[in-house]
């Protein structure tokens, strides 16, 4: 199995990609009777909030190899390693060549897999929505335990050791950062909380996107941010890797837990190879693998995911925000992040 991809990978055959998503399109829209949120290239008879497969085999795509990546959540090249294994797997499974691509935000991985340059992803629990919505994504599985329980995540707000910072009031008039606008915990359930309890984002604080929820992290441990609001996970494993002193940290306040990252596929695959795909996720075994050393303090097992059931509460939260999921609306999660590194 080769690991890096070629920049011309991503360009190899996408206008003829580009071909086959335009005309679904107007096949959906003339014959779609129910559409909710998603995207009008799509459409969902079912009623599972998922985009359908297309019925005619014309429109299904089937890759001589596969483009595999892990959410844009840290540095990309670490993880890389840790998926190796699960990588080389699902090329055994499905008998297709399987490459990395390691996304730089949110944003570029749902375009990818909106592109059709993305065929297998893990999405964050918040990206997973805007995946699903604007990609065609299909979450079939989560980490979690043989026995089909799971650990989730929390939002975590941090602050420096030595802040006067308390309570979430005492964030009236700080800097803060906070990680995408697309993020769950960095962005969107402390915009819907927040307000909740008297503090609203942008009007009784600064909010600084920070792009990453380990630069958000370190933004606090160096100084750079008065607090943040991020993932409890991505902050235990920068521990555990002793990226930084956890004493240096308080966390003052912690939400309900939230879902994991969903792994899946994108929604036009052939039906032969999605069922291939969602098998390798549920059999793999992580004794020995980079997932167990890196993972295995949380979960030893992929289990399967109700997106319908498991995605209620951070639909919620999004919609609470008012948030819309359309190529615009994506489009401007990546300008509004250039203009915040202009005025820096």
């Amino acid at each position: 199995m080769q690991k890096n991809i070629p920049l011309k990978l991503f360009f190899n055959g996408f206008l003829s990609i580009i071909f086959l998503i335009g005309l679904s399109g107007p096949l959906s829209a003339a014959d779609c009777t129910n559409r909710g949120d998603l995207n009008n290239r799509f459409c969902d008879e079912n009623g599972d909030l998922l985009a359908d497969t297309p019925t005619d085999k014309k429109l299904l795509l089937d890759p001589g190899t596969l483009i595999f990546s892990y959410t844009a959540v840290e540095d990309p090249s670490v993880y890389e390693n840790v998926f190796i294994e699960l990588m080389e797997y699902i090329a055994k499974k499905t008998g297709k060549r399987v490459k990395w691509y390691g996304p730089e935000s949110y944003a570029a991985q749902v375009e990818a897999m909106r592109s059709g340059r993305l065929h297998v992803s893990g999405f964050s629990a918040g990206a997973t929505v805007y995946g699903v919505n604007l990609g065609g994504f299909h979450p079939v599985a989560m980490m979690g335990h043989r026995d089909g329980s799971f650990r989730g995540y929390k939002l975590w707000l941090i602050t420096h050791k030595d802040s006067d910072i308390k309570t979430i009031q005492d964030l009236k008039g700080k800097k803060v950062a906070h990680v995408t606008p697309s993020s769950n915990s960095g962005n969107q359930a402390p915009r819907a909380l927040f307000k909740d309890m008297g503090v609203v984002p942008d009007e009784d604080y600064e909010v600084i996107y920070s792009g990453k929820h380990d630069n958000s992290i370190m933004g606090v441990v160096n100084g750079d941010y008065d607090a943040a609001p991020v993932a409890s996970t991505v902050m235990q494993r920068m521990i555990e890797r002793e990226i930084f002193d956890p004493s240096d940290v308080r966390i003052i306040w912690e939400s309900d837990q939230f879902p994991p990252t969903s792994y899946g596929y994108i929604y036009n695959l052939k039906p032969e190879l999605q069922e291939k795909i969602r098998e390798a996720f549920l059999t793999f075994d992580w004794t020995g693998s980079g997932l167990e050393k890196d993972f295995g303090k949380r979960a030893d097992a992929f289990i399967p995911v109700d997106y319908l059931k498991r995605w209620e509460v951070i639909r919620t939260i999004q919609k609470e925000n008012g948030v819309v999921y359309s190529q615009d609306s994506l489009s401007a999660l990546k300008t509004k992040k250039k203009k915040k590194k202009k005025k820096k």
